[in-house]
């Protein structure tokens, strides 16, 4: 029996267990197939990476080269990008997946090039997956890929575009994003897009604009991240709205609104803050108790006091929190 010839190797480069190995890829059963593959990865030889790139190219079974695809990830090379790009189109599901998830484990950014020459492909998959990989790579050579597929019709591409602009945090992307978070279509880029944009500075008024707009958006998810957003920026000009917030229908707007008015620092969010330590949903008096700490209002500490009772043990201990903070200020 003899290797399949679609495997190419350079056999005085091999080590004999290798060589051995080699004819039970050309075995008529499958299973065999898959176990020589998986033996051959695990001598982690890389003079053994155009067999395994060939048997992800033209192996007859499914399985196997799924198989291949997941083998690869262990190689970072130009060839098995190449490769497991191109088997993003493969006939198999369970090809494109696997090939798709040892992309997006790639480390080295030397392997951006290739990756950011099939960010355009046409098939919204190649597209989703690759960008997808280029994210996790913080490939700054994905800029222009990522920002021409915010206008993709699938709400998939859009998304993983939106993601490796968030990771990138260049500021050309501020305005495009902040457009997206207001008016996709899809709430799920909606609020990819309002988190993204929290790399700006606290008075870039388009953001700010955009992430208040957010607050009011229809998807309860999107008015959560809107209201995070606006606490890691610290943004001025926002403690209204988040005040308004946790008055929201949902509690997890409500919870998230809270916890930014204590980042705002703003002592004007008080009695608004003070109000919810008597609210029903514990978390929400937790969340309230800790925002109150951190505004370090005496004029609260009345409030928080009477709360110090709380039948939830965590509340109380938030409680005791902002308590100790606000009095160990200097007079």
């Amino acid at each position: 029996m003899t290797a399949s010839p679609h495997l190419t190797y350079d056999p005085e480069s091999l080590a004999p267990d290798a060589m051995a190995l080699l004819p039970r890829l050309a075995d008529a059963d499958p299973v065999v197939r898959r176990i020589a593959l998986l033996e051959l990865a695990d001598l982690e030889d890389p003079d053994l990476v155009p067999v395994l790139v060939g048997t992800l190219q033209h192996d007859t079974s499914t399985d196997v080269r799924r198989e291949a695809a997941t083998v690869l990830a262990a190689w970072e090379s130009d060839e098995v990008v190449e490769a497991l790009c191109a088997a993003l189109l493969d006939a198999g599901d369970e090809v494109r997946s696997a090939a798709a998830q040892s992309l997006s484990e790639l480390k080295d950014p030397a392997c951006g090039p290739v990756l950011a020459k099939w960010a355009s492909h046409v098939e919204p998959f190649v597209q989703t997956s690759v960008l997808r990989a280029l994210r996790e790579l913080r490939y700054a050579g994905a800029f222009d890929a990522a920002s021409a597929a915010l206008a993709h019709e699938q709400p998939s591409v859009r998304l993983e575009a939106v993601g490796v602009l968030g990771w990138l945090k260049d500021e050309r992307a501020l305005a495009s994003l902040a457009s997206l978070a207001t008016t996709d279509a899809d709430g799920n880029v909606r609020r990819a897009a309002v988190g993204a944009i929290g790399f700006a500075t606290p008075d870039h008024a388009p953001t700010v604009r955009a992430l208040l707009a957010a607050l009011g958006d229809s998807a309860w998810q999107v008015r959560e991240e809107a209201a995070t957003t606006l606490g890691k920026l610290r943004a001025s000009g926002s403690r209204a709205a988040l005040v308004a917030a946790l008055e929201d229908a949902y509690w997890q707007v409500r919870l998230r609104a809270a916890r930014s008015l204590g980042r705002l620092g703003d002592v004007e969010a008080g009695a608004a803050l003070a109000a919810l330590l008597s609210h029903s949903i514990s978390n929400l008096r937790k969340e309230a108790a800790l925002a109150l700490g951190e505004l370090r209002d005496p004029q609260t500490l009345a409030a928080l006091r009477a709360a110090q009772d709380d039948r939830d043990p965590d509340v109380r201990k938030a409680v005791r929190i902002a308590v100790q903070q606000i009095e160990s200020q200097p007079a």
